[in-house]
């Protein structure tokens, strides 16, 4: 769900490291064309606009591009649940439950199977359109979509740098699946989290008394909108934030986290080193890493991904708190990796006063001719459905702006990539 933000047309893209994309002024026939381009060539391997279109008349695939590191990747799922709160969404449940998905690279996949993008249940009740009306409600088989992560595969030796993950506010996990595999190939250990109530849909392994298999969000509108409401998100972001740190702590010392019991991946706890974490999000989960790492030292490095670093005001024109982060600043390093397409005066306000902090840890970036959830798999999907004639060209540009996803994909990975390489650098052996 967007949390606010105005859409400038026709920016050109010039950022530091990265070779000029789109041209000012792109038209939608470029978008078009740049669709069909990136649907034969950087996502489907090829076949062009006609095959992509008889793919979609028998339920459209869509494919997430490939990570680029030197390892396999395995992946696994983990129910936790926190009995020391209650869910606060939904006063009928007694606890908290979050669920994550772990990313790590893997020793062997021999006979590991790729793991699905989403499960069946999440993926049958996915579109919602009240978080995103862009995307089409038919000709998409979003259970068919696979990852490049191994379900189960035995973890590679070695203790590993852990970075965490929050989407955006109403977005599942599972649209953060390309960038998480990315850092995992490159040999981190990446924790995707959903914060259920909050996430669009959310699948669990059974059943419970308080609740369904899935679990929708209570999200009605814009968070940004009310400012109770987007408080109590982000305070609850920032708390299953710290319990999933202290249960990947409890997994890096041998025990077995997952409220089912369910079996681990050979030599996955071994591979975690909670001494060395990191924490990016997204819009709201943006919000949520860099308030996260002022209030938890365990957290050595943020990036924030497009999220306001102030409440929303209280009235039209007035100026919403600022976070203790943006307020008093923070001593480890924070990058603030933003678009061209999604900027206002909260943002600009609340950024620049984390700029203003004396020592020069916090960094801010910008990627042009760019929409809010280019930050998403929805960068490579988004392309995908229109090319297959499913999305129109200013429903795509309104998702993640006109870049091409074959230099949008990359840029976002890059910066990501180098940030953590410098701060929580990947030890040379294993």
């Amino acid at each position: 769900m967007s949390t606010g933000g105005n859409k400038d047309a026709g920016a050109a893209v010039v950022r530091p490291g990265v070779n000029p994309g789109v041209k000012p002024g792109v038209s939608r026939r470029t978008v078009t064309a740049s669709a069909v381009a990136a649907v034969a060539l950087l996502v489907t391997g090829g076949g062009g606009p006609a095959r992509a279109r008889e793919r979609a008349a028998a339920g459209l695939t869509v494919r997430l591009p490939a990570p680029t590191g030197p390892y396999r990747i395995g992946t696994t799922e983990l129910h936790l649940v926190d009995r020391t709160r209650r869910d606060p969404w939904d006063p009928a449940i007694p606890v908290r439950e979050v669920m994550v998905t772990v990313f790590y690279p893997a020793r062997d996949v021999h006979g590991y199977p790729r793991a699905p993008h989403m499960t069946g249940g999440a993926a049958r009740e996915m579109i919602d359109p009240l978080l995103h009306p862009e995307l089409p409600k038919a000709g998409v088989d979003w259970a068919a979509t696979l990852t490049h992560a191994h379900t189960g595969a035995p973890a590679r030796a070695g203790r590993r740098p852990v970075l965490l993950y929050s989407p955006g506010g109403g977005d599942p996990r599972t649209m953060g699946t390309g960038t998480a595999e990315e850092l995992a190939s490159h040999g981190y250990v990446v924790v995707t989290i959903d914060h259920p109530g909050d996430a669009s849909e959310v699948e669990f392994p059974r059943r419970a008394p308080w609740r369904p298999g899935v679990r929708h969000t209570v999200l009605q509108s814009d968070p940004r909108k009310d400012p109770g409401l987007f408080r109590a998100l982000i305070g609850t972001r920032i708390a299953d934030t710290r319990f999933v740190l202290d249960r990947l702590e409890a997994l890096a010392a041998g025990r077995n986290p997952d409220a089912e019991g369910r079996r681990l991946p050979e030599g996955l706890g071994r591979a975690l080193d909670p001494r060395r974490v990191g924490m990016y999000g997204h819009s709201a989960g943006g919000t949520t890493a860099a308030e996260a790492m002022y209030e938890d030292r365990r957290i050595g490095a943020a990036v924030d991904l497009e999220g306001y670093l102030n409440h929303p005001p209280h009235a039209p024109g007035g100026e919403g708190e600022l976070f203790p982060v943006a307020r008093e600043g923070v001593d480890r390093p924070l990058l603030l990796l933003g678009t061209d397409g999604f900027r206002d005066a909260d943002i600009d306000r609340s950024w620049a006063a984390m700029l203003a902090h004396p020592g020069g840890r916090t960094r801010r970036l910008r990627i042009d001719d760019a929409a809010h959830w280019v930050f998403t798999d929805y960068a490579a999907i988004a392309p995908q459905l229109q090319a297959a004639g499913l999305m129109t060209a200013g429903d795509r540009v309104k998702l993640v702006g006109g870049i091409d996803p074959a230099r949008s994909v990359p840029a976002v990975r890059g910066r990501l990539l180098s940030f953590f390489a410098r701060h929580l650098p990947v030890r040379a052996a294993g």
